[in-house]
């Protein structure tokens, strides 16, 4: 089997910045950043990030932030649990240096809660100030792959306030892009789960969609999965379809192909996109995460599209951008 040139213009791949991560050690650099009327700032907020009026990620006036001071690189003590904002170094683009700007949770509340935040805070005051969309929304619009990076190392704050080996508080260095564990001096990194995502088909060129068990009735997508330790793309590949399906993948030259990679931050996933052959085709679902699955031709899914009975995944994904390739151009909806 054969495939051409790799998947172009997929959501979240085409970087406008230098992530410029020689910088990230540099000492002082956050509080130095913040000092200089050039930077600018994605704002985040429980994974979403602040927009324009034209739905683009929104890239703020350093001034507009002010009295966010920086924190420091190296706490004298684990501050893991101490509510507030957090600066994140994301790189540079055009001379000037972008940062993130992690808002806390609770930054939009209407009173002051537990956590203690004010509604006249500064963070409190940029929360309503500005209107946010999800990464979905943002998928394929002008600043996408910076927002993924902003969002992503933001979940990864989020999780990993302790030392996953010891479960001793960790505190922040590197502008944001290293975890230290104080009570074994060992350093964490954030981290990113690499799942195969493959669109299955048939000798009869037609392709293999799944649905799965949480998904709302007819919606259909590529089956995919998350590497296992010790395990290669393609064996992950063939390891997937057939729990979920049963159908099997030729292990001949060519049965697998790589198609392309999205990063998919929900919360740290990177997908790898392939072309499958099937060589049995009989279908079997595993009922638990794949409760339906069917081989379409192209008539057959152009036609429960416009019918309404098959919902195909969104725009931004990988996942469409597969489905898309093999029927040859866009589908509606």
């Amino acid at each position: 089997m054969t495939a051409p040139s790799a998947i172009p213009d997929l959501s979240f791949t085409h970087a406008t910045h230098d992530r410029a991560a020689e910088r990230r050690a540099e000492p002082g650099l956050l509080a130095r950043l913040l000092g200089d009327p050039a930077t600018r700032v994605v704002l985040v907020l429980r994974g979403r990030v602040a927009v324009d009026a034209a739905g683009d990620l929104l890239l703020v006036d350093v001034a507009a932030v002010d009295g966010l001071p920086a924190e420091p690189e190296r706490a004298d003590r684990p501050d893991a649990h101490v509510p507030g904002h957090r600066w994140l170094f994301l790189g540079e683009q055009d001379g000037a240096a972008l940062l993130g700007l992690v808002l806390p949770d609770e930054a939009d509340a209407d009173a002051v809660g537990i956590e203690g935040v004010s509604p006249a805070a500064p963070a409190s005051r940029l929360a309503r100030e500005h209107a946010w969309a999800g990464l979905r929304e943002v998928g394929g619009r002008r600043g996408d792959a910076l927002a993924a990076e902003a969002v992503a190392l933001a979940a990864w704050h989020a999780s990993h306030e302790r030392c996953p080996r010891c479960g001793e508080p960790t505190v922040v260095e590197q502008a944001g892009w290293v975890r230290r564990c104080v009570a074994q001096d060992v350093e964490v990194y954030p981290r990113t789960d690499p799942a195969v995502i493959m669109a299955v088909v048939d000798d009869a060129d037609r392709l293999l969609l799944g649905h799965a068990a949480h998904w709302p009735e007819g919606r259909y997508s590529t089956l995919a999965g998350y590497v296992e330790p010790g395990e290669g793309l393609e064996q992950a590949v063939r390891r997937e379809v057939a729990e979920e399906t049963s159908v099997v993948i030729g292990d001949a030259p060519g049965d697998v192909v790589y198609r392309g990679s999205q990063p998919w931050p929900f919360p740290a996933s990177l997908m790898l996109g392939f072309r499958a052959r099937a060589v049995a085709t009989d279908v079997e679902v595993d009922g638990a995460e794949v409760t339906a699955a069917r081989w379409f031709t192209r008539e057959e899914l152009a036609a429960g599209v416009a019918a309404g009975e098959v919902g195909l995944p969104g725009r931004p994904s990988i996942a469409r951008a597969l489905v898309e390739e093999w029927y040859g151009k866009e589908l509606p909806g």
